[in-house]
């Protein structure tokens, strides 16, 4: 491996992000994610793990750029918007893996319900009793955790009309026609990523496992794992993919590096490094929402670390 390279995947972070390799022409080759950035890329120069069609692409590379994110959705996010956004030459899958959705909670009392939708229910006349939240990614993860959800907080009993059996299970779990508030109140601070509601509901989830564990009921344990694992993908920290249609731009600045950040109706799709001094990045370094601050100062001081372990 090339010096400089080794020099540079040294510099990341074991924590999640999006990665970007170019050539020595500065052409994008190839973008994309990973739950420990220096594990990941580290193993295109060690293994190729399923990712032989790359192998003649590894040699080509000679400069490798690098977002950390607050968690492997937010990864997962960005990756898809950049994917779309540049369409690298060896990116098999346009626009990334994982299907965007929308979480639907609906309080209506008659027939309150939480499932998974494709589209936000957000519009000029939206519907009193009903809420969605996200965008979310991948639309099998996202229902094996409303499903999770569902186990905790069987919003779906409290209903007006019942059948005989849903009626049998109401009662068995301590469920009423008055509970809906109560019950919707506690999915949407979950899905409002309140943090002593997600505490509740993993530590809930958590002991159902161990009991079915503790008599056997394997199958049953093995799939409230995967419940709380897509629980804390669904409620993991993202902010690259937002439902309002934001469009601005974000700067940071580090260490002789400038990086721009470009959200367009509510996706961050645009992303640049390139070399600049202080003085000249100041005026647009002071134009990123304070939102954004933590984030660009966060990605500019990766990027004047690799920039560094490159020349």
């Amino acid at each position: 491996m090339d010096p400089g390279l080794a020099s540079a995947i040294s510099q990341l972070p074991p924590h999640p992000g999006v990665y970007r390799f170019r050539d020595s022409c500065s052409r994008v080759l190839y973008i994309g994610r990973a739950a420990n950035l220096q594990s990941r890329v580290r193993s295109y120069w060690t293994k190729a793990d399923g990712r032989k069609h790359l192998l003649r692409m590894v040699p080509q590379v000679t400069r490798i750029e690098a977002i950390e994110c607050d968690s492997s959705h937010e990864a997962a996010w960005l990756e898809r918007n950049l994917v779309d956004s540049q369409q690298p030459r060896w990116n098999r899958t346009e626009g990334g893996l994982g299907v965007p959705v929308y979480v639907r909670l609906d309080t209506d009392r008659r027939h309150p319900t939480i499932g998974v939708v494709h589209e936000s229910d957000a519009g000029p006349s939206p519907s009193v009793t009903v809420r969605t939240f996200g965008p979310f990614l991948g639309g099998g993860r996202i229902r094996t955790a409303v499903a999770g959800l569902h186990r905790m907080y069987p919003l779906t009993y409290s209903a007006q009309r019942l059948t005989g059996a849903q009626r049998d299970l109401a009662n068995v779990r301590g469920i009423t026609v008055g509970d809906t508030d109560a019950l919707a109140g506690t999915i949407t601070a979950i899905l409002t990523r309140n943090t002593r509601a997600i505490k509740q509901l993993i530590d809930g989830l958590r002991t159902i496992r161990d009991r079915a564990a503790a008599i056997l009921i394997f199958d049953l344990a093995a799939q409230i794992q995967q419940e709380i694992e897509a629980v804390e993908w669904l409620v993991a920290p993202q902010r690259v993919t937002q439902p309002a249609p934001r469009t601005c731009s974000m700067y940071g600045w580090s260490d002789g590096v400038l990086v721009a950040l470009e959200m367009k109706a509510g996706r961050l799709c645009g992303w640049t490094v390139r070399p600049c001094s202080e003085p000249a990045s100041s005026p647009l370094v002071q134009v990123t929402p304070d939102d954004w601050v933590p984030f660009t100062n966060r990605a500019a001081a990766l990027a004047g670390r690799l920039f560094i372990g490159l020349r």
